[in-house]
């Protein structure tokens, strides 16, 4: 039985030490370790993976770690078995590029997740899901009708026991109700312009504008719009020589990679949420 821990607290001597001393006297082997102190912060992550006989797992791990390890060095932590796949819910709107990616990389087996479902307000992606084999609810999103296709949406991803939420390419902005029910577990992807080419169209506003680059995004959700602890990024170059359709297909190839990236990066328990940053493990 393979565990992951996840571990923030106070920078203080003696944490790896008695931690790992806790799993060697619970009969686990520790087969993965990575840490990071923020010096600025006063701050100290890590993760951690062991491996344990399923026969000999203590019962009152959990229970034992708290009191002994995590409340005299004030922790916040989470334990994670590798059996148990995280549920994950897709939204998207008209694009498919980073919806077509996902599912091939579930598909295949490359994402070690299940997917209850794809939500979309339009019906588009219909056919798409048909062709995975996943549920499809198209619920449809107006002024008028907002906080009942909100409502809906959440008792659907309560009702399936969701544990995050991929938007991939979903043009309608997430409510407060929902991001509050789903704090750094609804992950976002869109173009690296931000702020300066803002707009239905980026990617004509930067070609007019001659960048030489061109990127994406991925990011955990908040309340403030496009402000969310950053997972992944990455940026390909341009030239004079290529065209607005040139950037727009560079542009959604590297949404599709970099969308990937975050969410097996969420989905392994490598990433770690702290002051709207991210402390991303190796």
């Amino acid at each position: 039985m393979r565990t992951t821990l996840l571990i923030n607290c106070p920078d203080q001597k003696g944490i790896i030490s008695s931690v790992t001393t806790f799993i060697q006297k619970k009969e686990g082997n520790i087969i993965y370790l990575d840490q990071h102190v923020d010096k600025e912060l006063g701050v100290f992550f890590m993760r951690l993976e062991s491996d344990f006989e399923e026969e000999v797992f203590p019962e009152h791990f959990k229970d034992q770690f708290e009191l002994e390890i995590a409340k005299p060095y004030q922790m916040k932590w989470s334990m994670h078995m590798e059996e148990v796949k995280p549920r994950m819910a897709i939204f998207v709107s008209k694009y498919n590029h980073c919806l077509y990616d996902l599912l091939s990389r579930y598909k295949s087996g490359e994402l070690e997740v299940d997917i209850p479902f794809i939500i979309s307000n339009h019906e588009q992606a219909k056919s798409i899901a048909a062709q995975f084999e996943i549920p499809f609810y198209h619920i449809p999103v107006s002024k008028d009708t907002k906080a009942v296709a909100e409502a809906e949406q959440l008792r659907l991803l309560q009702l399936k026991q969701i544990d995050f939420i991929v938007l991939a390419r979903y043009m309608q902005i997430v409510s407060k109700t929902i991001i509050a029910h789903y704090p750094n577990k609804i992950i976002n992807i869109h173009h690296s312009f931000l702020p300066a080419f803002a707009g239905a169209k980026p990617y004509h506003a930067a070609f007019k504008r001659g960048v030489k680059i061109i990127g994406a995004t991925s990011h955990y959700v908040t309340e403030e719009l496009d402000a969310g602890p950053i997972i992944e990024q990455d940026v390909t170059t341009v030239s004079h020589a290529h065209r607005v359709k040139d950037f727009i297909a560079k542009g959604r190839d590297l949404e599709k990679i970099v969308l990937s990236r975050a969410v097996e990066l969420h989905i392994k328990r490598k990433t770690m949420v702290y002051h709207n940053k991210t402390v991303i493990f190796s």
